[in-house]
């Protein structure tokens, strides 16, 4: 037979196995840290460190330019999923993300 088909049978006669108690599972188990939360001058530092202007940011971010200015004056403060991209760019993991490209100059 062909190779997927072979992956396909084994892969179904591991599943009947662990269905059966001959076999243990495999689990992953992962553990989620609480979201961060950022106040005004941390949001500027964190941006300017990774060399951003604002402009640049909201895009990154996805959320306007007016939104950004509110978080570095400290009007408004990121929440949720804007906090979790935030700390990607302070651990400097955002390079990973499929929506960002480096270019060179």
């Amino acid at each position: 037979m062909s190779k997927y088909f072979d992956e396909l049978m084994s892969s179904l006669n591991e599943a009947v196995a662990i269905e059966r108690g001959e076999l243990k599972g495999r689990t992953t188990v992962y553990e989620i840290q609480p979201v961060k939360k950022y106040n005004n001058t941390q949001i500027k530092s964190i941006r300017t460190s990774v060399g951003m202007t604002q402009v640049l940011f909201a895009n990154y971010m996805g959320v306007s330019c007016k939104t950004v200015e509110a978080w570095e004056k400290g009007t408004n403060h990121p929440t949720g999923s804007a906090c979790r991209l935030i700390s990607m760019l302070e651990n400097k993991t955002f390079e990973t993300l499929p929506f960002v490209k480096k270019m060179a100059f």
